[in-house]
C-alpha cells in the first residue's frame, strides 16, 4: 500500500515537472494551431504541410508537430525523412528543411521505415507532452500540430497540453462519412473551450490534367453546410490537381512548389483568413 502511494504520489510529480516544462516552452511560441480530422484518409497531413509553408512563405518562423504516432508522413512530405535529431543543453533540437521549417515528428526516433508503434495510450501521450515540453522550439511564430484522425488519446493529450492554443483547423471531404465525423470533433472542440478557426473541404474538385475544368467528382458544398450547421467558419475548397502534384510523397508542399496551381490559391485564401483570425 505505502509503495503504491509513493508510486502515485511520483506519478503526479513527473506530470507536474512535464505541465511547467510544457507552459515555458510553448510561451516562447507566439500561435499554436492544431489541424485535425474526424477520421483518416481526407487529406490532413497534406494540408498541415501546406498551411506551414504557405505561413513560412509569408515570413512567419515556423514549426510544424507530427504528433500522428502510428502514421508520421509529415518528414516524407516535407523531404527531410532519414534525418537524425541531435539534443544540447536546449533539449531536443528539431530537424529543419531547406525553408527553414522547424520539424519533430516520431518518425526521425525509429529504427526503420518499417517499423511500428505499437504502443498503448499512455506511452503515446507521454511521447506527446515530451515532444511539446522538450524540444527546443525556440521563438516561433506558428506552431502547426498535426493531429492523427479521431477524437481519442493524442488529439485529446494535444488540446488540453497547450495552453492558450489559438485553435484547430478541421479538414474533411465531401463525403458524407467524412462529413459525419466532422460533427465529433467540432463537439469535442466546444466542449474543451477550443475555438473552432474553420473547416476545410479537402478533395472537393479534380482538375482535369488535359483541359483544366474542374469536376466535382466526390461532391461538392458539404463542408461549408457543416459549418453553418455546426455554426463554425468555414475555411474553403480544395481540389485534386494531379498537373501540379509531385511525382512522389517527397516535397508535398505544394504551395512552395506550384504557386500558379489552384491548390496553392486557395491555400493562400485560408491562410489570410487564419491569419485575419490569429491577429485579433
Amino acid at each position: 500500500m505505502q509503495s503504491d502511494k509513493k508510486k502515485e504520489t511520483e506519478h503526479k510529480m513527473a506530470m507536474m515537472e512535464e505541465d511547467i516544462a510544457i507552459t515555458k516552452n510553448m510561451a516562447k511560441i507566439k500561435h499554436k494551431i492544431a489541424v485535425m480530422s474526424g477520421k483518416g484518409g481526407v487529406g490532413k497531413s497534406t494540408v498541415s504541410v501546406n498551411l506551414v509553408a504557405a505561413f513560412n512563405q509569408k515570413g512567419y518562423h515556423t514549426g510544424i508537430l507530427d504528433a500522428d504516432l502510428h502514421g508520421p508522413n509529415v518528414p516524407l512530405m516535407l523531404g527531410v525523412k532519414g534525418r537524425q535529431l541531435d539534443a544540447d543543453e536546449q533539449g531536443i533540437l528539431p530537424v529543419v528543411t531547406e525553408d527553414n521549417i522547424k520539424v519533430m515528428s516520431l518518425a526521425f526516433l525509429l529504427p526503420s521505415k518499417d517499423s511500428p508503434v505499437i504502443w498503448r495510450g499512455p506511452k503515446k501521450t507521454g511521447a506527446i507532452r515530451q515532444f511539446l515540453g522538450y524540444v527546443a522550439w525556440d521563438e516561433l511564430d506558428l506552431l502547426i500540430v498535426d493531429n492523427p484522425p479521431g477524437t481519442g488519446d493524442e488529439p485529446l493529450t494535444v488540446l488540453q497540453s497547450i495552453p492558450f492554443l489559438d485553435g484547430i483547423v478541421i479538414v474533411t471531404t465531401p463525403s458524407p462519412v467524412a462529413l459525419e465525423d466532422v460533427e465529433k470533433c467540432v463537439a469535442m472542440a466546444k466542449s474543451l473551450n477550443i475555438p473552432v478557426i474553420g473547416i476545410i473541404e479537402n478533395m472537393a474538385g479534380f482538375i482535369c490534367p488535359k483541359c483544366g475544368e474542374e469536376s466535382f467528382i466526390f461532391g461538392s458544398g458539404g463542408g461549408q453546410r457543416i459549418a453553418v450547421k455546426m455554426d463554425v467558419p468555414f475555411l474553403g475548397q480544395l481540389p485534386i490537381d494531379l498537373s501540379k502534384v509531385p511525382d512522389s510523397d517527397e516535397d508535398m508542399h505544394i504551395i512552395t512548389k506550384n504557386n500558379d496551381s489552384l491548390f496553392s490559391q486557395r491555400i493562400m485564401e485560408m491562410v489570410d483568413k487564419i491569419e485575419e483570425y490569429i491577429k485579433k
